[in-house]
């Protein structure tokens, strides 16, 4: 079903007519599909679909969400009758709307949906991958595959005369090893992912490849020996190590948090933040990538945003209704999981960007330290910055050469001061995949960063 412009316009007509200045429908309708294999048994094959529509309304800086899988003409009229009535009953509103269409350039090439790869096909990757998780060493207790797959169709209208269509398409893979002895067990996993269609699999992915680097990771940390607790300087490697500014310092830039003043880089715009060789950005506009979009949940052009540059503070992310509070302009970071939640501004592709020193001399710069190989979960208050997250697979350096893996470290530390304390950033940037958890539901994000050094962190251990 289609979301018909006419039975749009007289939903948005009714929503505001009791004196909201402001009304928008998001109208989703979405396939989704899950594949998985544990060992030699195909265990889960699913597909579902998700359909419906919700309406927000504005009366200033106070907002009103509604939602419904009831997207008939009938079904959107009482949708906007019950904002209609939660935003206020005053200053009768008897505004006409008139919605223009607009033609919304993709910039993500999809060659083959994934809904239309014969599931023998699909099958045979995960199949691959098991195999040769369980091949690689008889250590190897466990292996596990999955593909995820969803094609989502949006459209957006609102009271200003927006009306656009969307199709976002998503394809990832997940393998994971379990390596077992002594009485116990480590994993490794790799997942990766992208705004791609069956092609990536076909295309960008090494099947054997990230299977060996998950049972290897697994491997070397079942004989790791307790990593050490102390001060010390941190090398973190590329890719998923970005995740400690994601969580650390993003989510501080996002307007949620900021518009309320619960972040430590509230009224900083300007301000140095970071050590000068720190560059930070967002971009949603790197055609095929996970966290890319052609637009945002709220309509708007999808952008590339530097957040911080040379250190210095530069932008926050704003969506349509925290920009009213902070009285600054939507920068197209307003995202949500699907209809059932309203928007708010949301991290994209967030990574810093590469920086000027080698990754050796990088290494060889800390006479003794911790390089964090690969980064796992965990926790970060915006308010204040503090962390503390998990090492995945983690080695200690000795006398400026990488000496044994160690497990069960983990950084701890505080957003703002270590973004200073960084004074090495490597020439390569790549990220990872991730799903990102806030107040609008889980969205596929992207961390990333090159190598960087952090003179000195709190690193826990044994």
């Amino acid at each position: 079903m289609m979301l018909k412009k006419g039975a749009c316009e007289r939903a948005l007509e009714k929503a505001i007519s009791s004196g909201g200045d402001f009304a928008e429908v998001f109208y989703e309708d979405t396939r989704r599909s899950r594949l998985s294999q544990t060992d030699d048994k195909v265990d889960v094959a699913t597909a579902g679909r998700i359909h419906g529509a919700g309406l927000r309304v504005y009366k200033g800086t106070n907002s009103v969400y509604v939602y419904t899988n009831d997207t008939s003409d009938k079904g959107l009229m009482e949708l906007a009758e019950r904002a209609k009535d939660a935003i206020g009953t005053e200053c009768a509103n008897g505004k006409t709307i008139h919605l223009t269409g607009s033609i919304v350039k993709n910039i993500h090439g999809i060659e083959l949906l994934p809904m239309d790869v014969p599931g023998e096909e699909r099958v045979k990757i995960i199949k691959e991958a098991c195999k040769v998780v369980k091949a690689y060493n008889s250590e190897i207790s466990q292996a596990s595959a999955a593909l995820w797959d969803w094609e989502q169709n949006v459209t957006i209208a609102n009271t200003e005369g927006m009306f656009k269509s969307d199709r976002r398409v998503y394809s990832r893979m997940m393998v994971r090893a379990v390596a077992s002895g002594n009485g116990e067990n480590q994993t490794g996993a790799e997942s990766p992912g992208a705004m791609k269609g069956f092609e990536f699999f076909k295309n960008d992915v090494d099947i054997a490849e990230i299977s060996k680097v998950a049972a290897q990771r697994a491997i070397t940390m079942l004989h790791a020996d307790q990593c050490p607790a102390g001060v010390m300087p941190v090398v973190i490697d590329g890719g998923f190590g970005g995740v400690i500014f994601h969580e650390a310092c993003g989510h501080s830039l996002e307007a949620t948090s900021v518009a309320y003043g619960n972040s430590e880089f509230a009224g900083k715009l300007g301000q140095q933040i970071a050590s000068p060789i720190v560059t930070a950005i967002d971009d949603g506009t790197i055609a095929g990538e996970w966290g890319s979009e052609n637009i945002d949940d709220e309509g708007n052009p999808t952008t590339k945003l530097v957040l911080i540059e040379n250190g210095i503070l530069k932008n926050y992310m704003i969506d349509r209704l925290n920009g009213r509070k902070m009285n600054m302009p939507v920068t197209g970071n307003g995202r949500r999981e699907n209809y059932a939640y309203a928007p708010t501004s949301r991290m994209r592709n967030t990574y810093i960007a590469a920086g000027s020193h080698d990754e050796g001399e990088i290494i060889a710069s800390c006479a003794d330290g911790l390089y964090a190989k690969v980064m796992g979960g965990g926790s970060v208050n915006p308010l204040t910055g503090e962390f503390n997250f998990a090492v995945g697979e983690g080695y200690l350096i000795k006398n400026g050469k990488i000496d044994r893996p160690v497990r069960g470290a983990t950084l701890i530390g505080k957003g703002g001061q270590t973004l200073m304390k960084i004074d090495r950033v490597g020439k390569k940037m790549w990220m990872a995949q991730g799903m990102c958890g806030s107040s609008s539901g889980s969205v596929p994000t992207n961390v990333g960063q090159p190598m960087i050094r952090v003179t000195d962190m709190t690193v826990g251990g044994r």
